[in-house]
């Protein structure tokens, strides 16, 4: 049995993996030249976490992850307004959580994978001809490839969406914001934010700041805009954050080349079905939750696993597409719960817009210091479906 994965994201070589440890042929094609450098820490816990945990990756999950103490919300003049100690989201998830860099959880699943698939960078899909009995890709390196069944894992601008599906005006859902990600050196800003999670406490844009492990700072951005991407994204980085704080000041101060940074809508996926005859959709290019819902990279590698004991046993072509529905169905009820809390949280508590709004998010921080709050957190965290990865994949 033979896949086509296009796209070698998180998503992606988490298909990858579960189905060349189940025997398949795969074949995966991304259009960058190469693993991407650019993104930011994700705090990494739910059924992607416990994926991973199954695949047996978990110990080397936690030795690419970094340690962070807490999360300081910090006003203009660098006052610490509220904090989150980490071992608070440690307890809610019971202590299955780790914060990662989304480029280190891609190059995890990356070397897993290993020489079991044929991984082509700079090459996309062309062409897509599926019949009842296989799919047949024409490729930009202008080789064929036939196989039973296609993955489009190709994030929330998915390519391989739009030739089968149509332009992604149809599907897109904005947030009403945009959101940016670079990394720069400064030994002192290090400093002062290794080991924790700095966010400033601003309306309508936040900046948040944190060690590598390479000794730099990342930065991600998040600010209110409804407008289209610009050419040249620090020219708007500058403008939104002039003022917000004297580290705001420093990152916009080493902010890089555009090409080194990453920048993007805000946005969800509502794409009515995932699965079309041999192709299915995963991760961003078929239900972006957004970065509001914490959850895309989890509920990506969620759906990989799922989806590769789905087909642990599939040996023939023809019942392909009655097992891609099927996995569909299984996973579509968790990422709706997911989309509709984070469309909740955008208004009021992620992206404040007003001091009353920011002083409700304020004691709601320094609320879960109080006894039992885990359960509230774990629940705004992971959603009301706590259907386990396990459970979904017992078929």
């Amino acid at each position: 049995m033979k896949a086509l994965i296009s796209g070698a994201g998180i998503t992606g070589m988490a298909a990858a993996e579960r189905l060349t440890s189940h025997g398949w042929d795969v074949a995966v094609v991304e259009k960058a030249s190469g693993p991407r450098p650019q993104g930011y820490m994700i705090d990494f816990f739910g059924p992607g976490y416990e994926a991973v945990e199954l695949m047996g990756y978990e110990d080397r999950l936690h030795e690419f992850g970094q340690q962070v103490a807490q999360a300081d919300y910090v006003d203009a003049d660098n006052n610490v307004r509220a904090r989150l100690r980490y071992g608070t989201l440690e307890k809610a998830m019971s202590g299955k959580l780790v914060s990662i860099m989304r480029p280190d959880l891609e190059y995890l699943l990356t070397e897993a994978v290993g020489d079991r698939a044929d991984i082509r960078y700079s090459t996309v899909i062309e062409s897509i001809d599926e019949t009842s009995e296989t799919v047949v890709a024409e490729l930009s390196d202008g080789t064929t490839v036939e196989a039973d069944l296609l993955i489009g894992a190709d994030g929330i601008h998915s390519q391989t969406r739009e030739m089968k599906f149509g332009s992604e005006d149809k599907f897109l859902y904005p947030l009403g914001m945009h959101t940016a990600a670079f990394v720069f050196d400064d030994p002192e800003v290090f400093d002062q934010v290794n080991g924790s999670l700095i966010l400033t406490e601003s309306l309508d844009a936040q900046m948040g700041f944190y060690g590598t492990r390479e000794g730099k700072v990342a930065v991600f951005t998040v600010h209110r805009d409804s407008g289209p991407l610009p050419d040249d994204p620090r020219t708007v980085l500058k403008e939104r954050y002039d003022g917000i704080g004297p580290l705001a000041q420093r990152a916009l101060d080493g902010c890089p080349s555009p090409s080194e940074i990453y920048y993007d809508v805000v946005a969800q996926i509502d794409l009515p079905q995932w699965v079309d005859g041999r192709t299915m959709f995963l991760g961003d290019a078929a239900y972006a939750v957004s970065l509001v819902a914490g959850q895309g990279a989890s509920l990506g590698v969620a759906g990989a696993y799922v989806l590769g004991e789905r087909l642990r046993d599939v040996t023939s072509s023809e019942d392909v597409p009655s097992a891609l529905r099927e996995c569909e169905s299984r996973l579509k009820d968790v990422v709706r719960d997911r989309k509709m809390t984070a469309r909740k949280n955008a208004e009021k508590v992620f992206l404040p817009q007003t001091m009353a709004q920011l002083w409700l998010r304020r004691w709601m921080v320094k609320a879960m210091r109080v006894p039992g709050a885990s359960r509230v957190l774990r629940s705004g965290l992971v959603g009301k479906d706590h259907s386990s990865v396990a459970a979904l994949s017992d078929f």
